[in-house]
């Protein structure tokens, strides 16, 4: 069994990796990498039929062709959202919604009335 115990410099070690890593964003190399495999990917299964269909070993080919690089693409930026969907959030925000009322129907207050 260990005794040692962090000390403040070693959180403030790892505050700072942190502070620097959501800035300075992903490997330029493995971004330019996974945008051709994409590209390459995307104009593979428009332009040859073949790349439409599946394989035996690896399964549908468009997954690994186009799906697979594009969720590692968005992984790589951190799952962020397009910028158009803070817009569509900010308008929700300023349209008031009201909670909706229940409307009895005209006949049931009148079936209530000789039930009991």
């Amino acid at each position: 069994m260990t005794t040692w115990s962090p000390t403040p410099a070693v959180f403030a070690v790892a505050a700072g990796r942190a502070g620097t890593a959501g800035r300075a964003g992903p490997d330029p190399s493995l971004e330019r990498a996974l945008r051709r495999w994409l590209a390459l990917g995307l104009l593979g299964v428009l332009l040859v039929p073949a790349l439409r269909g599946s394989s035996e070993w690896l399964g549908w080919w468009p997954l690994w062709l186009v799906g697979m690089p594009l969720a590692a693409w968005w992984a790589l930026h951190r799952f962020r959202l397009p910028p158009a969907m803070p817009t569509i959030r900010a308008l929700r925000r300023l349209r008031p919604r009201r909670q909706a009322r229940r409307r009895g129907l005209p006949g049931m207050a009148v079936r209530a009335r000789r039930a009991t």
